[in-house]
């Protein structure tokens, strides 16, 4: 499924293929909710940097306060900035095997630190676990429940009901839950009971694509959630890696070869998901494109080259339209 927007209107909007390869598959359409895997964390980030614009976090104090766990623990001098950023210094994850027996949430509060606090980027589930548990004790309601009164978009929720599943398309089939088609597919936020702060959301293109419109129409003057000083401070470079610079929750286009491709602009920023799930948003072209697969169905090799095909041809045809 793919989506263009600029200006804060529909381009382009195309729906392909079904829902599965086998006599159970069903044909996409353009309303078919995917399991973004980690594109939730933008939507998360969004709920968490909303939260700072409502008082009820600050970027760079203590969370100790909604996690007091971390009280005596070196992870006291994380802070909101720093999750956001993957400078937490927290692990990156941890395989489902060695999570089975265990609570996922407690072992991301209290699992020993990969590297100091602060000391540089490691992209880590475990700290937007922890993200999800501080914005969930510091609304006083569960994670999904802050999600769906904050998110103005019906199809963007976690847990789909059972009923929908055949709509969904179809991911990995593994040895451990067979066929996935409606359940998550990570495996830590399944354990999480299918919510989290790192995955677990389901949605259309037209989802994805209304995160990334609420930092652009903060930028020109559009409706947003989001207050325009803080929707630019998200896009900012937080902390620099070669691959991709670190904004507050989003990743910032650092080098060509990213899956946005050489037509995006160097203050373009984006995400990908495990599953086949990708959007870059370029805020000097007023610009988000949304890209939903479910390529995982096919195995776990790198669709990099496809998303960069996808984003490269949005930005030549808009340059042909010149």
């Amino acid at each position: 499924m793919a989506r263009v927007e600029q200006h804060g209107r529909v381009l382009f909007e195309r729906a392909y293929g079904q829902t599965r390869a086998d006599r159970r598959a069903l044909p996409v359409a353009l309303d078919t909710r995917f399991d973004l895997a980690s594109l939730t964390k933008l939507a998360i980030a969004t709920l968490a940097v909303d939260a700072v614009a409502r008082g009820i976090l600050t970027l760079d104090g203590s969370l100790v306060a909604s996690i007091p766990e971390w009280e005596s623990l070196p992870q006291r001098a994380i802070t909101l900035r720093m999750l956001l950023a993957h400078t937490s210094g927290m692990q990156s994850g941890a395989h489902y095997r060695s999570l089975r027996d265990r609570a996922v949430e407690e072992y991301a509060l209290k699992a020993e630190l990969h590297a100091p606090v602060g000391s540089g980027v490691l992209y880590s589930d475990l700290g937007f676990i922890a993200l999800g548990i501080a914005l969930a004790r510091r609304e006083a309601r569960s994670l999904q429940a802050a999600s769906a009164s904050s998110i103005a978009r019906p199809g963007l929720r976690y847990r789909p009901r059972r009923k929908e599943w055949s709509s969904i398309p179809a991911t990995e089939c593994d040895s451990w839950r067979g066929r996935l088609q409606g359940q998550v597919h990570d495996e830590k936020a399944y354990l999480c009971g299918g919510v989290a702060g790192h995955a677990g959301l389901f949605g259309s293109a037209a989802d994805a694509a209304w995160i990334g419109e609420q930092y652009l129409a903060a930028f020109h003057g559009r409706p947003s959630i989001l207050p325009e000083s803080l929707a630019r401070e998200a896009v900012r470079e937080q902390a620099f890696d070669p691959t991709l610079r670190r904004g507050l929750g989003w990743a910032l286009k650092t080098r060509d070869d990213n899956s946005c491709g050489p037509g995006f602009s160097r203050a373009s920023f984006g995400h990908t998901g495990f599953t086949g799930t990708c959007i870059w948003v370029d805020p000097e072209r007023d610009l988000t494109a949304v890209l939903l697969t479910n390529t995982v169905y096919f195995g776990r090799e790198d669709s990099t080259d496809l998303r960069r095909a996808f984003f490269t041809g949005v930005t030549d045809a808009l340059d042909r339209c010149r």
